[in-house]
């Protein structure tokens, strides 16, 4: 009979920082400096060895030590380009809207190629959706993304020395990636659910900032599914039988909808890349009909 050890709770650990390094997390949160070399530089200077192992501010924060930190804020060359670079964060996030109404577009995808560290891409999709992101923040026009926050992502390759690839799914710590967990106003984790054939599915929804615009992910593998089954829905990015795919393309396309209306996000135009989201026209189809008293065919057309 296998032994299986069951958490009491979790507990978060942040780093120590000196007062005058505080602005740190915000900016290792924003995946700004992905694209953005003088943010980048920020943590590079820190540590360069591990800045290479893990092109990660979040991992990087958690992993230095507190006299390393300590330095860095005695160091008056450190410091002026921190100044710099919490000036050049300001000035790009505090940019005048272009749009003044209330236009909002909504981008499902199944991946987003945004940052190395963030494993919840395969390929050219991924890279578009990612790029289309970086796009909408630069130009600030009003763009949320909808996607899956995978477990373990997509599979890493490499050669032996034989020249066999070998293949592993490192599993991801989220509280160690630039994500962080949507809450409601009494402080809780926002969640919601979608019914499948056999039972409801809950899911936990975290945000991604991607410069001025934010990307939502969505996460099954909460204690609110007791099956394993519904757990592994976001388990791996395009893995698992026809069923888990299924299972993912419901969880993004109703349960991504379901979740922007519960942050009161109302889009005007909804983007589906590729069909995985193909099941959120249905669900706005049904809202329509539901919400607004329209027949079948007027909330399909």
């Amino acid at each position: 009979m296998p032994f299986q050890i069951h958490p009491i709770s979790e507990f978060v650990v942040k780093p120590f920082l000196p007062a005058e390094l505080s602005r740190l997390p915000e900016i290792a949160t924003n995946v700004l400096w992905s694209w953005d070399h003088q943010l980048r530089a920020l943590f590079r200077r820190l540590d360069p060895v591990m800045w290479k192992e893990t092109h990660n501010p979040v991992l990087m924060l958690s992993r230095l030590k507190p006299e390393v930190l300590k330095k860095a804020a005695s160091d008056a060359r450190y410091m002026a380009v921190y100044r710099r670079a919490c000036e050049r964060f300001d000035s790009y996030m505090q940019a005048p809207a272009v749009y003044n109404d209330d236009r909002l577009i909504a981008y499902f995808s199944m991946e987003y190629g945004l940052a190395e560290c963030m494993p919840i891409y395969s390929g050219g999709l991924g890279v578009l959706s990612g790029d289309h992101m970086k796009s909408s923040s630069d130009e600030n026009y009003p763009l949320v993304g909808v996607g899956l926050l995978y477990q373990k992502g997509y599979f890493q390759q490499a050669l032996n020395s034989d020249g066999w690839q070998q293949e592993r799914t490192p599993v991801n710590d989220f509280y160690q990636l630039p994500v962080l967990p949507v809450l409601r106003e009494d402080g809780s984790d926002l969640k919601v659910s979608v019914r499948m054939p056999g039972g409801d599915v809950w899911i936990k929804v975290w945000q991604m900032c991607i410069g001025r615009v934010r990307l939502f992910l969505m996460d099954t593998n909460i204690a609110e599914n007791t099956a394993a089954d519904y757990r592994e829905i976001t388990d791996q990015l395009y893995g698992g039988d026809s069923h888990t795919r299924i299972r993912q393309e419901i969880v993004l396309g109703i349960g991504g909808l379901r979740a922007l209306r519960a942050m009161g996000l109302k889009p005007n135009v909804f983007h589906m890349n590729e069909g995985h989201s193909a099941f959120m026209p249905l669900e706005r189809t049904r809202l329509l009909m539901v919400e607004e008293g329209l027949s079948f065919a007027e909330a399909f057309e």
